[in-house]
């Protein structure tokens, strides 16, 4: 074991590993006063019915990609990565929603003399439902047993976006025969009229990266972005996904998932399962969806610049 008392804790959502994780994962995200917010009573009988009624359908999502999230495989190495490779701190990972929590993982911190933490969202961008849930989620079991260091949200840093650069140029010969759609995961048009930052936040980072595409030669015939996994009758950020594609008929789609680092269900499942499913109905001809940054190293570089 390393012999310091500096952490790196990486934040994120969490993913199911079974069925009953799923309902864990399920059952905490429906209670979050970030996602619903409302009366904690009312929140929990609204979670109970919500759980109830799609607990078995979202499972066989889950059956559709090895019965279990790759978010969970992929963190671990990313930390053990990071761990390999920044020596002046030992990294923990934290998730949301399912295991390892943040109450146990605070208490091993604890028994391993830590006293100085960075914690490091794995969400690019800031919003209340995912940054700031996955804070307060850490503050309330830490209180004051750490001077923490946040670090801020690292969608304009440059190596960060190179790395999403290098993963789009890998997909395609030629871009010019490809539409680029930065998808990002949708929220709540209220949410973000509450003063939520994550559209305008999202917005900038699509320019910058439109910028360097385009420095680099990678003209693609169209580059945009739409937001996926609308639940409810609420109006959510548009455009949705599945508008979007509508315009490519008879064309080749690029998706690159922009909110998340690590993938995950709505990776796996949702843009590269249900959403290949729709671009084939629309008569999409290329449809390719490509991998996050996950445990690259050059991300782990990316980390290493941004907690200095």
């Amino acid at each position: 074991m390393k012999k310091t008392n500096k952490a790196i804790v990486l934040l994120n959502m969490g993913g199911a590993r079974n069925k009953n994780e799923l309902k864990i994962f399920l059952t905490n995200m429906f209670n979050d006063k970030n996602i619903l917010s409302m009366p904690a009573p009312l929140r929990k009988i609204i979670a109970y019915f919500i759980v109830k009624s799609r607990l078995d359908s979202a499972w066989e999502n889950y059956e559709l990609i090895g019965n279990e999230s790759p978010i969970n495989k992929l963190t671990e190495k990313l930390v053990n990565k990071v761990n390999d490779k920044i020596d002046e701190y030992k990294t923990y990972q934290i998730m949301r929603y399912t295991p390892p929590f943040a109450n146990d993982v605070i208490k091993q911190m604890k028994d391993d003399g830590i006293s100085e933490v960075i914690l490091l969202p794995l969400y690019p961008q800031y919003s209340t439902t995912t940054t700031k849930s996955s804070l307060e989620d850490f503050q309330m079991y830490a209180k004051d047993a750490f001077n923490v260091r946040v670090i801020d949200p690292y969608y304009k840093n440059e190596s960060f976006n190179n790395c999403i650069i290098d993963e789009i140029s890998s997909q395609v010969t030629d871009p010019k025969e490809y539409n680029l759609i930065f998808s990002a995961h949708g929220l709540p048009q209220k949410i973000v009229d509450a003063g939520d930052p994550y559209e305008k936040q999202m917005n900038e980072q699509v320019d910058i990266l439109k910028e360097m595409l385009e420095k680099k030669g990678l003209n693609f015939k169209s580059i945009s972005l739409a937001y996926q996994s609308k639940v409810g009758p609420l109006k959510w950020l548009e455009p949705s996904l599945d508008d979007a594609l509508k315009d490519f008929k008879e064309q080749n789609v690029l998706i690159y998932p922009i909110a998340f680092i690590v993938d995950n269900s709505e990776t796996d499942f949702e843009l590269s399962i249900e959403y290949k499913e729709i671009a084939e109905e629309i008569g999409i001809h290329d449809y390719k969806v490509c991998k996050c940054v996950n445990d690259s190293d050059a991300f782990v570089e990316v980390i290493k610049e941004i907690i200095k």
